[in-house]
């Protein structure tokens, strides 16, 4: 004779406080405790380091006497490297295996690489900025359609101040990808302007107007000298080149002052500066075939009535 099976009596799931209270706290706080402790204070003094030893790289870059560009470029390399290391040893410090994440993470990297190829491009580019340093920090510049001065090279753009007070973000592969002119690696400056003068007007007396203005003005140089020459016999006017050299950085200021002088002067000696213009010749033929005289007509006809 079997006998019959007793049910097991379900135990009543502890409630939260009484669970709360049986925890082995000791334990916790050697296994996770500790670690995520030593974790954090390997995390936040690995910040401060990272944080000092960037911005001790532009001053050692200055020391040395080179480019500050290179310094501010050198220094965000410095810092976002410093991060990724910091990153990992506070990982590590959790006891989380580092082989298996630097093997995820390499293919994660290749992966995010891919898609992010425009990033990765204007990294080598800012790199080639900063290597063949076509210019400088404080040097006007002419890059990807847009010209101001150079306030930084980073990572992944350049900073431009406009002359407007705008300010320019370009990402450094389109920098590289267009010509770069940089306005003031030279000290001196032409200016150059082309001034049409009538046909009937005298070229030697409009040459002496401007050779005066430009040897009056003390910011043209007397090397190389200044000139004014023959530039165009176009269709309305004969076109003079003058061209003078300046510093760099009177070469605006030069160059409205020249224009405005010009014009007084020109205007002042009787000497036209002519626009665009077209004669139109109308001639009316009557029901013979004889042309009629305009001037005749316009004589003859009568008196407008009513004022």
């Amino acid at each position: 004779m079997t006998q019959a099976a007793v049910p097991a009596t379900p135990v009543a799931p502890l409630a939260p406080a009484a669970w709360f209270q049986q925890l082995n706290w000791e334990r916790l706080l050697e296994t996770y405790g500790v670690p995520a402790l030593s974790a954090l204070i390997v995390l936040l003094v690995g910040l401060w380091l990272a944080k000092r030893l960037a911005n001790a790289v532009p001053r050692a870059t200055t020391r040395i006497g080179a480019d500050p560009m290179l310094g501010s470029f050198l220094r965000n390399i410095a810092y976002i490297g410093s991060l990724i290391i910091v990153v990992i040893l506070a990982i590590d410090t959790l006891g989380v295996p580092i082989s298996p994440l630097l093997a995820v993470l390499g293919t994660a990297g290749l992966a995010i690489g891919l898609a992010l190829k425009d990033s990765l491009s204007n990294i080598a580019s800012g790199v080639m900025l900063v290597t063949l340093r076509p210019f400088h920090v404080g040097d006007v510049v002419t890059v990807a359609g847009q010209t101001g001065t150079v306030e930084s090279v980073r990572i992944f753009q350049t900073v431009l101040n406009g002359a407007d007070l705008q300010r320019f973000t370009i990402p450094n592969n389109l920098i590289t990808a267009a010509p770069i002119i940089n306005l003031t690696a030279q000290p001196n400056r032409r200016v150059e302007i082309v001034v049409g003068i009538g046909y009937e007007d005298d070229i030697a007396q409009a040459r002496d107007i401007v050779m005066g203005l430009m040897q009056a003005d003390p910011r043209v140089l007397q090397q190389p000298a200044a000139d004014v020459v023959v530039y165009e016999l176009a269709t309305n006017s004969v076109n003079l080149g003058i061209r003078c050299f300046v510093k760099a950085g009177d070469w605006f200021g030069v160059k409205v002052t020249l224009l405005e002088q010009i014009k007084l002067a020109f205007d002042k000696a009787g000497i036209n500066i002519p626009y665009p213009q077209q004669d139109m010749h109308l001639y009316l033929h009557g029901g013979d075939g004889k042309q009629i005289d305009l001037k005749a007509l316009v004589r003859d006809a009568p008196a407008p009535q009513g004022g």
